[in-house]
């Protein structure tokens, strides 16, 4: 069954009030207190999934303390780096989180993009990007490979701790989806390659891969995936070109870009996804305080569940 997940950054009770109070079923990314050593308190961690119950929702996924550049580039003394989320991912097990987040520095490459603030429908703004025409500091393949070395290493050890633990383990792709960027649209299939465990997977953004080549791609995708149970959760946003047709994109609320979201509801129904749909772009629109995009919010939810609504007919 598929369910429908939200950011849940805050933990107040007005925070879980008002997404329960909207439909989401599942907090996303919530934020849980570390030790001084940066791995999850496991006393805290049942605390919050407990609160997060009680306003008749569940924890989704929790974002797995993240790998450095330096870590990347084999420095001295990161290894400490492999302990603490080996025992992070330990404690998410006893604390009966079923999903830990995956991230590597490097993972994006920002400097072959130009950004730029993209005006919509009734004057919203959100974000655009296109190619930039002469991209500076391309890593070698050399590089490339020496960073893969250490995504290897990584969850060489990660794995065991999941296994274990319990706990699946997610990554996203690199976003955007540049050439050369180390989880495109080769580099994402690498993973399970290297890692052909039932415990390693993917959170499948929709908006991402759109941005590498539509809605084809993406339906393609989500089958090669979805097939093999590779599929976690799934970042569900749409958007108008791609780097492929137009070399560049704009992100647009649900109904509004080029993809067709209920094929891809429909899709993921069909291989037989059992997770959740996670708007997680959405932009500021009239009425929403700074920072605080709860209207958009509300409106993705809202369609996302009308979806839900007619797949089930």
């Amino acid at each position: 069954m598929i369910h429908i997940a939200a950011w849940c950054q805050d933990l107040s009770d007005s925070t879980l009030r008002f997404l329960s109070q909207i439909g989401v079923e599942r907090a996303d990314a919530v934020p849980l207190p570390t030790d001084d050593r940066g791995v999850f308190n496991l006393d805290e961690a049942i605390a919050v999934r407990k609160k997060v119950q009680s306003w008749g929702m569940d924890v989704n996924r929790i974002s797995l303390p993240g790998f450095s550049e330096a870590f990347m580039n084999g420095d001295a003394d990161t290894e400490v780096e492999l302990d603490v989320a080996c025992d992070s991912i330990r404690v998410l097990g006893e604390a009966g989180y079923p999903l830990g987040r995956v991230h590597f520095a490097f993972s994006e490459e920002s400097w072959m993009v130009d950004r730029y603030h993209a005006d919509h429908r009734g004057g919203h703004q959100a974000r655009g990007e296109s190619l930039a025409r002469n991209p500076e500091n391309i890593p070698s393949r050399e590089v490339r490979e020496q960073r893969w070395e250490r995504v290897c290493l990584a969850y060489s050890r990660l794995v065991p701790a999941a296994l274990d633990s319990g706990v699946r383990l997610m990554m996203h792709p690199s976003d955007p989806p540049t050439q050369e960027a180390m989880f495109d649209g080769l580099g994402f299939h690498r993973v399970i390659d290297a890692f052909p465990q039932a415990c390693v997977g993917y959170l499948y953004c929709c908006g991402t891969r759109g941005e590498a080549g539509g809605q084809t791609l993406v339906l393609d995708e989500i089958n090669n995936y979805g097939r093999k149970g590779r599929i976690f959760e799934v970042h569900f946003r749409n958007l108008r070109g791609s780097f492929a047709s137009a070399r560049g994109f704009e992100e647009v609320l649900l109904d509004d870009g080029d993809m067709n979201m209920f094929n891809i509801v429909q899709e993921l129904n069909r291989v037989g996804f059992d997770g959740c749909l996670n708007a997680d772009h959405y932009p500021s629109l009239e009425g929403d305080a700074p920072g605080n995009n709860t209207h958009a919010l509300a409106y993705s939810v809202g369609y996302m569940r009308a979806m839900l609504a007619a797949l089930a007919c």
